[in-house]
C-alpha cells in the first residue's frame, strides 16, 4: 500500500508538472489538465492515503473519549 501510495503521488506531482507548463505557454487545455489533477488528488488519491493512514486503528489515540475523561475526573 505504501509503494501504491508514492506511485500516486510521483503520477499526481509529474501530473500538475505537465499542467503548469501547459498554463504558463497558454495551451488551451492547460486548465483542463490542472482540473483533472485536481479532481484525481481528491477523489483518488487522498481517500486511499486516508484510508491507508487509519486502518489499523492508530486514530484511536487521538480521539477524545468521554468514559476515559470521566475515569479521570474520578481519580
Amino acid at each position: 500500500m505504501k509503494t501504491l501510495l508514492k506511485i500516486l503521488f510521483v503520477i499526481f506531482l509529474l501530473w500538475m508538472i505537465v499542467g503548469a507548463y501547459l498554463l504558463n505557454t497558454n495551451h488551451p487545455k492547460g486548465q483542463v489538465v490542472m482540473g483533472l489533477g485536481v479532481l484525481y488528488m481528491s477523489f483518488v488519491l487522498m481517500p486511499i492515503f486516508i484510508y491507508h493512514r487509519y486502518k489499523d486503528g492508530k486514530y484511536k489515540k487521538y480521539i477524545i473519549n468521554s468514559d476515559k475523561n470521566k475515569k479521570k475526573a474520578e481519580n
